[in-house]
């Protein structure tokens, strides 16, 4: 296993002086036999030389990494004074000066959310008004990730509406009833306009529900105002609200008994992108996005970096007889992510499909793990409730040994419990959260000191903000690839 940068050309030094200075310090990727052990590289050799008009701060989520990632750039963290009133409100105070620096601020989307977020926001307008030249959030966990928007305009109004469908779908990815949302044929749902200018047209439509019996004919324009007394249509044709409506109907609320409530939510990706950008944030960088397209809720540069080059010599170095493995991803949604660090390795793919039709979920396998080393791939580890039920499925299966590889181990809740009962073997996560309170938990628990295990993140971070502070290509990072001897 040869760790490649897949570039024809020479590769960028790994540490230059200044950014005034291209002259690499060190060769530390050329090898006697040509290739460039890049990955090595990042991860063994830390950056030797100082780094001019660069302050690292760091916010109260997670002082290890600061810390880590400013000893890679071989400079000190830059002082700040992070404090709370008796209110609970949140003070800060930056000590040191940063006028005409590039300020990156470090802050994961841990522990109290809210309170990091508010933290983070308050840091970088502080550096804004004390005339930073540029500000850059770095979040390794990108808060509120896991909510994001649908397709709106400007003014707020959605893109287009929903099918009844797509309303139902959500309902079930979200876990809310919409107790009367129907299906019904294209050919029989003819559009609200044809039905009041030629009501005579649709005087034969049936009702789409479904009845015992032989449907009752009903005049389309009945029908038509029966939904908009039932569903309480209401149109507003400039809202700037931050809440859309998704479609369907709820039961409950406050008014008479049995009335109608559509079902809103809000959208917190425009919202997180808006308030990180008026407090003053140039650029973004943060880690294994949950969900990809919120870099699209930006007007400013975004690198979304992965921990893909970690995970694959993690699996390569640490995992016994990992050619015979199988990826696994616990759920269709993580398919893509799976699949990549499979085609890379060259290693066997399977899948476990959630069959979301009934009101308890069913696991199904799709591929072939008897009597072989699983190997589950996934980004976040909350309730590890998505995990322990992918590896009861595993075993069921004939898996004779399961790991769970995963980028963002939040850990909340009763998750340690879930896992310590779960035929998980090992949980290994990277230190994107900090996890030194949830590895003792574990090893509490069962009595086992590697029932989680962590891989480090700081060097991939680190070199990212040397390449960004610059000027220098960030795609490096993404170009590690290995090539299996």
């Amino acid at each position: 296993m040869v760790w490649l940068f897949a570039a024809a050309s020479a590769p960028p030094p790994l540490a230059c002086s200044s950014r005034h200075d291209p002259t690499p310090t060190t060769d530390a990727f050329a090898t006697p036999n040509g290739c460039f052990h890049a990955l090595d590289a990042l991860t063994t050799t830390p950056t030797p030389t100082t780094m001019r008009d660069l302050v690292v701060l760091g916010g109260s989520s997670h002082p290890e990494l600061t810390r880590a990632i400013c000893e890679r750039l071989a400079i000190s963290p830059g002082h700040v004074k992070l404090t709370k009133f008796s209110n609970r409100e949140t003070n800060v105070e930056v000590i040191e000066s940063v006028r005409g620096m590039d300020v990156y601020i470090v802050q994961s989307g841990c522990g109290s959310v809210n309170d990091n977020l508010m933290e983070l926001l308050i840091m970088i307008s502080a550096c804004k008004i004390a005339s930073a030249r540029k500000i850059t959030a770095v979040l390794p966990l990108f808060p509120y990730s896991r909510q994001p928007d649908g397709p709106y305009k400007r003014n707020g109004m959605p893109l287009n509406r929903l099918s009844d469908e797509a309303c139902q779908k959500l309902a079930d990815m979200q876990g809310m009833p919409f107790p009367h949302v129907t299906s019904q044929p294209a050919s029989r749902s003819p559009s609200p306009t044809k039905m009041l200018e030629h009501p005579e047209r649709y005087n034969s439509v049936y009702d789409g529900e479904a009845k015992v019996g032989a449907p009752t004919p009903v005049s389309g324009v009945a029908r038509l105002q029966k939904i908009q007394a039932d569903h309480q249509i209401v149109r507003s044709p400039r809202s700037t609200s931050p809440v859309s409506a998704y479609g369907g109907s709820v039961n409950g609320g406050q008014g008479k008994a049995g009335a109608q409530y559509k079902l809103w939510t809000a959208k917190p990706g425009t919202l997180i992108a808006d308030m990180l950008v008026a407090a003053g944030a140039h650029h973004i960088i943060t880690m294994d996005m949950h969900h990809p397209q919120f870099q699209g809720f930006f007007d400013i540069p975004v690198d979304n970096l992965n921990s893909y080059p970690l995970m694959y010599k993690y699996i390569v170095e640490k995992i016994p007889d990992w050619k015979n493995a199988v990826i696994v991803s616990p759920d269709a949604g993580g398919a893509k992510r799976a699949t990549a660090i499979a085609d890379a390795l060259n290693m066997n793919f399977a899948l476990i499909h959630k069959d979301r039709r009934h009101a308890t979920s069913t696991l199904t396998l799709v591929g072939n793990v008897k009597d072989r080393v699983v190997i589950m791939i996934d980004d976040i580890a909350d309730t590890c409730h998505t995990l322990a039920r992918a590896a009861h499925v595993l075993t069921r299966n004939g898996a004779a040994k399961v790991y769970a590889l995963v980028t963002h181990g939040i850990m909340s809740g009763d998750a340690i419990d879930r896992l310590v009962r779960s035929p998980i073997d090992t949980l290994i996560v990277s230190n994107t959260v900090p996890q030194v309170e949830h590895v003792k938990a574990a090893a509490t628990a069962c009595g086992r000191a590697d029932k989680i295990k962590v891989f480090d993140v700081a060097p991939i971070l680190a070199e990212a903000v040397r390449r960004i502070h610059n000027g220098e290509s960030v795609s490096f990072l993404f170009d590690i690839v290995p090539i299996v001897n």
